[in-house]
C-alpha cells in the first residue's frame, strides 16, 4: 500500500476576503474530490485571505498510479486562473 501527499502553497491575489478566500478554496478542494476521488482539505493559512495551504492524499496498490493521480491533481491545481502557485511538494510513502 502506497500513500501520496501532496502539499500546495497558494497565493489569492483575487480574494479581497475570508469569503472570497472560502468560496474559492472550497471550490477547488470539492473539484478535486469529485474528479480525482482524492481527500483534500486546508492544513495552514486559514486566517489569512491572500495565502492558502492545502494537502492533497490519495491510497493506491502502486507508487506509480498514486504518482499519476497527484500529478493530475497538481496539473488541475496549476491551471486555476484566481489562484497562483507559490510551492509544492509531493511525497510517497
Amino acid at each position: 500500500m502506497v500513500i501520496g501527499v501532496l502539499q500546495v502553497e497558494l497565493t489569492l491575489p483575487a480574494s479581497n476576503s475570508l469569503k472570497d478566500k472560502r468560496r474559492l478554496v472550497k471550490s477547488l478542494l470539492d473539484r478535486l474530490h469529485n474528479q480525482f476521488n482524492v481527500a483534500a482539505a486546508e492544513i495552514d493559512a486559514q486566517d489569512n485571505y491572500r495565502r492558502a495551504h492545502l494537502a492533497v492524499t490519495c491510497v493506491s496498490s502502486e507508487a506509480k498510479h498514486a504518482n499519476q493521480i497527484l500529478s493530475h491533481v497538481m496539473s488541475t491545481v496549476d491551471r486555476e486562473s484566481e489562484m497562483v502557485v507559490v510551492h509544492y511538494d509531493l511525497e510517497l510513502r
